[in-house]
């Protein structure tokens, strides 16, 4: 481990600080390009999409806001309890609460998708390897047209976004500040993106609304890729770690998860929204309280797309998760269950289907280009 704290088993992840731009600069390093992300850096002319084209995605696409849920009842947490139930007399009401709540859910997403595009970026940065530094540019490119689509979802639906929750907003900090690549890479390209990925799929499959349903996917066509990035860091590092740098990875995982396990869909986190429509934030609180238990985690988590197995699920396929931390793990999910399931990751099929989407379009356009030049 370097006395920076980074611990880097692999060339491809070496690293400098972010002001040492000389290092940029040796010659040796031009001659030094690594191939292990070419084929998914050439992937990303399969999956380009454009969210100002219309061609691809149409915000103006119309949603009856007033009378239908984006998002089913059954996922608006706050909705099951006695409480705020009878304190919403009408469907109209509902709906407006259920919506005001989708907001703070698609905001987040946004913010996720601003922090994912400054990591991405930082790691231009650091990374020496070219290979590795331009498979970081094009994902920063991809987050940036994730941060222009889901604004414009959010301003065609609602006008504008709400604040970062302060868990989120607090691991998203941690992470693009954290001086280690490993911390940016399980973070970011493992955690959060591994929680975007089940996010996405349940949207995808639970929303009424159509222009969520494809902004979901083709979100998902890039960010499948973007998950293997953190893939290949950890089949390069993880087995040649020493018990004391795993030790550190694996709290560091563990650290991130516990965060957002008990705290990113908290009750706690929506105060404002429930004070908006009237209703006692402490008395919400402490009803939804009663009805999340490790129990009712252990439920949820036995759906395919919840996005806290996919967060297990990913850190188990990695490697990161030993006897040490295994049984924490083992409170909320079956381990042996996910180590059947293989390496197949939820919202692949999505994603697959959406890069056939943008295939069809895109290839269509190049043959009129050529066509245009032969002319």
């Amino acid at each position: 481990m370097a006395a920076d704290g980074n611990i880097t088993k692999d060339i491809i992840y070496d690293a400098v600080a972010p002001d040492d731009f000389e290092s940029m600069l040796e010659l040796d390093r031009y001659n030094a390009r690594s191939t292990a992300f070419d084929k998914i850096i050439s992937a990303t002319h399969d999956h380009f999409w454009d969210p100002l084209d219309a061609k691809y995605i149409d915000f103006s696409e119309p949603f009856d806001m007033e009378n239908e849920m984006i998002l089913p009842e059954t996922m608006i947490g706050a909705l099951q309890t006695d409480y705020v139930r009878n304190h919403l007399k009408t469907e109209k009401e509902r709906v407006a609460f259920a919506n005001a709540s989708t907001l703070r859910t698609f905001s987040s997403i946004l913010h996720g998708e601003q922090g994912a595009l400054n990591l991405s970026a930082s790691l231009c940065h650091v990374l020496k390897d070219q290979g590795a530094q331009e498979y970081a540019a094009n994902q920063t490119r991809e987050e940036a047209r994730h941060v222009t689509a889901f604004a414009k979802y959010i301003k065609a639906r609602w006008g504008r976004p709400v604040e970062c929750g302060p868990t989120l907003k607090a691991l998203l900090v941690e992470i693009i500040h954290a001086p280690e690549v490993y911390k940016k890479i399980i973070g970011m390209q493992m955690l959060v993106e591994g929680l975007a990925m089940g996010a996405f799929a349940t949207i995808f499959s639970q929303t009424k609304d159509p222009l969520a349903k494809k902004l979901t996917q083709l979100v998902m066509t890039d960010e499948a890729f973007h998950h293997k990035f953190g893939k290949i860091w950890a089949d390069r590092t993880i087995p040649h770690l020493s018990a004391a740098e795993h030790e550190i990875i694996e709290n560091w995982a563990a650290h991130c998860f516990q965060t957002l396990l008990f705290n990113l869909v908290a009750p706690t986190q929506q105060r404002d929204l429930y004070e908006e429509f009237g209703l006692d934030p402490e008395r919400v609180i402490q009803e939804m309280a009663a009805m999340v238990t490790d129990e009712t985690r252990r439920e949820n988590m036995k759906e395919q797309s919840n996005i806290f197995r996919v967060l297990v699920k990913t850190l188990l396929n990695a490697g990161i998760i030993t006897d040490r931390t295994k049984a924490f793990y083992a409170t909320y999910v079956d381990m042996e269950e996910l180590k059947s399931e293989g390496d197949k990751m939820v919202g692949d099929d999505i994603a697959e289907e959406g890069i056939k989407y943008l295939q069809e379009i895109n290839f269509k356009d190049r043959a009129k280009q050529i066509l245009i030049a032969a002319e």
